[in-house]
């Protein structure tokens, strides 16, 4: 029996814990891939406190250090289901069931497709969800880059190094990304814009050719040749597994202190209903659940639940 079962090792779930074992729980985490999330596709970070500039990966790296340091207990196994319980609930993974009084659940979410024609077969030729990934294979090429939040800002941002050009194809007239970035990519010689336009379909017969892209108020279509894409429209989050009030895109709906509808479940990270989703957040979410899962986990020891 666990006291809390920390489901997924991102930045919000690695907070939270170490939170949970300097509280003295008895803890695990549970994780399907790898440590660190989305944050290890991130090639630059430079809001988060205490460093001006430092790449995801190597900001995961300090976040895992810091939990071996207090013991920690990691497992690496995929979550299918959640029973819920009175009192205790058993998490059910590809080879085992463990039983807990409180689950943080912090799997994040994964990188939102186009649905389009020809994307899933040029996935991986030519298709890319990730730049710090797949950049390299482009080095002075012609991309685009599909979005205008900041992750596709950013990674445009970021292609230049490499890239001979990135163009941003974007479904608006302006973009949503924050203006520092903004400022950024109007002044960078090597970006270029497509307003008001959103991606028809992948084109290429064995290899990858480009895209068609539509115009958002005429329709009208017109095909730009590429040697690759990247693609940024958002995340879907990944949360089928538990049973707990969900948004209509499946993001979990929490109070303020991070509780679900369920007792004893709470959420943390990009897989919450929450108007920012930040490294910062994520952290601030992790600690948050922790410490309401501790309280939680007390008062079904002591009977008071």
């Amino acid at each position: 029996m666990y006291d809390i079962i920390v489901i997924g090792a991102g930045a919000a779930g690695m907070t939270a814990a170490l939170y949970a074992v300097r509280a003295g729980m008895k803890t695990i985490v549970l994780e399907k891939m790898g440590i660190g999330g989305q944050i290890t596709l991130t090639e630059a970070v430079e809001n988060y406190p205490g460093f001006s500039f430092i790449s995801g990966p190597d900001l995961m790296d300090k976040f895992e250090q810091h939990i071996k340091k207090f013991g920690v207990e990691v497992a690496y196994e995929e979550v299918h289901e959640v029973k819920l319980g009175d009192g205790s609930h058993v998490v059910v993974t590809d080879d085992n069931e463990y039983t807990t009084h409180a689950v943080i659940v912090a799997t994040g979410s994964n990188p939102r497709k186009l649905g389009v024609q020809g994307e899933e077969k040029f996935i991986g030729r030519g298709v890319s969800y990730c730049a710090v990934c797949d950049g390299p294979f482009f080095k002075n090429k012609d991309v685009a880059v599909i979005g205008g939040g900041d992750a596709a800002i950013k990674e445009s941002i970021y292609l230049t190094q490499i890239v001979k050009k990135a163009t941003i194809i974007h479904r608006r007239d302006k973009l949503r990304a924050e203006k520092i970035l903004q400022n950024q990519a109007f002044a960078n010689p090597k970006i270029e814009f497509v307003w008001d336009h959103v991606v028809d379909r992948v084109v290429g017969n064995e290899t990858f050719e480009g895209i068609t892209i539509k115009n958002v108020h005429t329709d009208e279509i017109r095909e730009m040749k590429f040697d690759g894409v990247f693609v940024y429209i958002g995340h879907i989050p990944n949360t089928k597994f538990i049973d707990v009030n969900k948004t209509s895109n499946g993001l979990i709906i929490t109070d303020d202190c991070v509780k679900t509808s369920q007792a004893g479940i709470y959420a943390a990270g990009d897989c919450r209903d929450t108007c920012l989703r930040q490294i910062a957040t994520c952290v601030g979410d992790g600690a948050l659940a922790a410490y309401n899962a501790g309280e939680y986990v007390e008062r079904v020891k002591s009977g008071y639940v």
